[in-house]
């Protein structure tokens, strides 16, 4: 259950003489360019293989376009901090591919597109939340997203006197994506025991009392611990659509802390500086509930505080994170906004 916010990446494009793709990052100061007809996997590197995905894709099935185009891009998302800047990234080249190829497809499809392009160009064997959040977010909503089947729904998302915190360990995720695919295989393991004992083609189809009758079938505690967060945490989410629909802001925080520990003790994603925030965040005046967010082992956490305590949280959180990591986080408030669009 993603929230699109108001931050982001933005493309500027315009058609050149030249018969090529040339990138520039405002905020890596760096370019990239790309010949028509050069192989798309000589762009598998740094910041630009992100945008270069999406084009391999349109590419594949349209061919290069008539004239070559620069894409200027730039962003107020803070990187490689676990918010999902490169999904933002290749929804906002999806966009800009299917002006420029004409495509005119369906935003849903750009999303399944910036999807493929992480998987088989970037290389990463992730989901499709991220891409689903930055291409249909609807500002005031969460979105309920069942990925098997791409059916979602809106859930309205009001904080009233609180406001979402995002907390930035300012420590770069570096082990987010070998972990993401390590985990996805313990995960794929478990299903395929679990498969053996139970007519389900997913983890989440099992409740978690079903899975704890059936747990002993997997004899690797860790496979065990995997399949167990995923369950339990697919249940959290159900849950706290209900606590929003009903407007329990404190249940809802309760969910978010059961999720953290559930993802340091049962999924193994979040490391020292993310479980540092979790602690001291739930301890602070204010704060009714806190979660890391991403991948993990760096990266960003939320918090639920309350509007009157949001200063005095960050001085007090800061603090005592600097005291423990020597790092400096970041906090900012977020507020939920629109999925990808043209200006």
């Amino acid at each position: 259950m993603p929230l699109a916010f108001q931050l982001g990446t933005y493309i500027v494009t315009a058609p050149s003489a030249n018969k090529c793709f040339r990138f520039y990052s405002e905020n890596f100061k760096s370019h990239y360019e790309h010949p028509y007809g050069l192989e798309t996997s000589k762009g598998k590197a740094d910041w630009f293989k992100y945008p270069m995905g999406v084009v391999d894709r349109f590419v594949r099935h349209s061919g290069w376009p008539d004239c070559g185009w620069d894409l200027y891009f730039f962003g107020d998302l803070p990187l490689s901090a676990g918010l999902s800047s490169s999904a933002s990234i290749e929804m906002v080249t999806a966009v800009a591919m299917d002006f420029i190829f004409q495509s005119t497809y369906p935003m849903i499809e750009l999303v399944k597109i910036a999807k493929e392009a992480e998987n088989e160009f970037v290389g990463l064997q992730c989901g499709i939340l991220d891409m689903f959040a930055s291409g249909m977010g609807r500002k005031g909503h969460c979105l309920l997203i069942d990925c098997n089947s791409m059916e979602f729904s809106t859930i309205p998302f009001k904080t009233g006197d609180y406001r979402l915190i995002i907390m930035n360990t300012n420590k770069r995720r570096g082990l987010a994506d070998s972990k993401y695919n390590e985990r996805l295989g313990e995960c794929m393991t478990a299903l395929s025991i679990l498969k053996a004992h139970a007519n389900i083609e997913a983890l989440c189809d099992l409740n978690s009392a079903e899975f704890e009758k059936l747990a002993s079938v997997l004899i690797d505690p860790i496979i065990r611990k995997r399949a167990k967060h995923c369950v339990y945490e697919n249940e959290r989410v159900l849950d706290a659509v209900k606590a929003l629909e009903r407007g329990d802001l404190a249940e809802l925080g309760k969910l978010l802390g059961q999720s953290h520990e559930s993802l340091r003790d049962d999924y193994e994603v979040t490391g020292l500086e993310l479980d540092t925030l979790y602690e001291e965040a739930v301890q602070a005046d204010g704060c009714i509930g806190a979660r890391m967010t991403g991948a993990g082992f760096g990266g960003c956490a939320i918090a639920i505080v309350h509007k009157d305590s949001v200063k005095g949280f960050a001085l007090q959180v800061g603090a005592a994170y600097k005291n423990r990591t020597g790092l400096e986080a970041g906090f900012f408030s977020c507020e939920s906004g629109n999925g990808t669009f043209r200006i």
